[in-house]
């Protein structure tokens, strides 16, 4: 049993790097109430800052239609154990971090409770199915978005909205520009945080560094594996395409940011990643590539130009994007020496990445969004 005074908090993020920015939101809101409990869906990360995790988030993460109904059976009963455990806690406030399918059945639940919900990271509903924000503004009394444009699209919806700045400009040192000199025979490999994601595009990365390597036989590669991964999953993909040259290939635990800062091109898989890329001042192709028939209603649905979030926010194509088809070896290979043999593309990519940092402001997004959940549970923010 807790003490009275203490406020219960449910937390929801359901992939690896809403696990990080909420285990950062949990110590921004504990260094002003050290009184609150939390519990919830999460990872390693939620769990180190003192969240007791009820559903492992590895067993969610899903990308694309085709998966979420392949895993629905594990996704319903994630929900439903939540909902249960909503029931029986009643807690002061739920957050809910991105992960839209089903954070938004939680929601309902909450909601007819009468449990206050702060979401933070909206769903990239402004991207596609714009018509969930009427949902939304039913469900949630406060919203923090993480990206410019975003509090422009609330706010046109008249939904509750705060920018608070994007969390990765939280990461110690992220604020900065990156000073250290670049390899330039080096490139970094991010395939994704999810095995699936990983399954799917890593031979395609591997194959394109080979071709590269035909090219410029100095490259040599890096791939910061995700905690979320499986690692056997890696070694059997890259014995599979590498065979006796895996030597080229360096895998290292996590260090993703680290592996930005010191190569002159990463190929990435859409997604958060490709912006910690952009406030790393890394050129980057991305590759996006779901299962068709994920892609053919995603096409359908698409609401703008771009996958990539440095290119929604510079608002043209910064980094290169190959998808669904594209994303093949031949073209990733073709694309990347483009860039790295054209020391004026790699000086134009520089510039703007530099002004997509400028436009995403400062540090301070963990802090303000502990501010608005504070305000939700009736405390006074400092």
């Amino acid at each position: 049993m807790q003490e009275t005074d203490t406020q219960c908090v449910m937390i929801i993020a359901g992939e690896a790097s809403g696990d990080v920015h909420g285990a950062r939101l949990v110590k921004a809101m504990k260094a002003r109430n050290p009184n609150l409990y939390f519990y919830g869906v999460g990872g390693q990360a939620m769990e180190k800052e003192g969240v007791r995790i009820v559903v492992d988030a590895k067993e969610l993460s899903v990308v694309g239609i085709t998966e979420i109904l392949e895993r629905a059976g594990t996704l319903m009963h994630g929900v439903m154990f939540s909902r249960e455990i909503l029931r029986q806690i009643k807690p002061d406030l739920l957050i809910l971090i991105d992960f839209p399918e089903f954070n938004m059945m939680v929601a309902k639940t909450a909601r007819s409770l009468g449990i206050k919900i702060l979401y933070y990271i909206s769903p990239q509903i402004w991207a596609w199915r714009q018509g969930r924000v009427k949902t939304i503004k039913k469900l949630v009394d406060r919203i923090a978005v993480i990206l410019p444009f975003e509090k422009e699209f609330y706010d046109a919806h008249n939904v509750p909205v705060t920018y608070v700045g994007h969390p990765l400009l939280d990461h110690e040192g992220a604020d900065k520009e990156p000073t250290a000199k670049r390899n330039p025979n080096l490139i970094g490999l991010l395939p994704g945080s999810r095995n699936r994601e990983v399954a799917g595009l890593l031979p395609a990365m591997l194959e394109a560094a080979l071709i590269m390597r035909e090219q410029r036989p100095g490259l040599q590669f890096v791939l910061p594996m995700a905690p979320t991964v499986d690692p056997s999953l890696v070694e059997d993909i890259m014995g599979k395409i590498l065979k006796e040259d895996d030597s080229c290939v360096e895998v290292r635990q996590g260090q993703a940011r680290e592996v930005m800062e010191q190569s002159q091109l990463v190929i990435a898989a859409s997604g958060t990643v490709t912006l910690e890329a952009a406030l790393a001042l890394a050129p980057t192709v991305i590759i996006y590539r779901v299962s068709p028939l994920s892609y053919l209603v995603g096409k359908a649905m698409l609401k703008v130009d771009y996958v990539g979030l440095a290119n929604l926010i510079g608002k043209k194509e910064i980094m290169p994007e190959l998808i669904q088809d594209k994303a093949n070896p031949e073209n990733i290979a073709a694309k990347s020496l483009e860039i790295l043999l054209n020391p004026r593309k790699l000086s134009e990519i520089y510039r703007d990445l530099k002004e997509v940092r400028k436009l995403l402001g400062g540090p301070g997004a963990s802090d303000k969004a502990a501010s608005l959940a504070l305000e939700l549970l009736g405390e006074k923010s400092s």
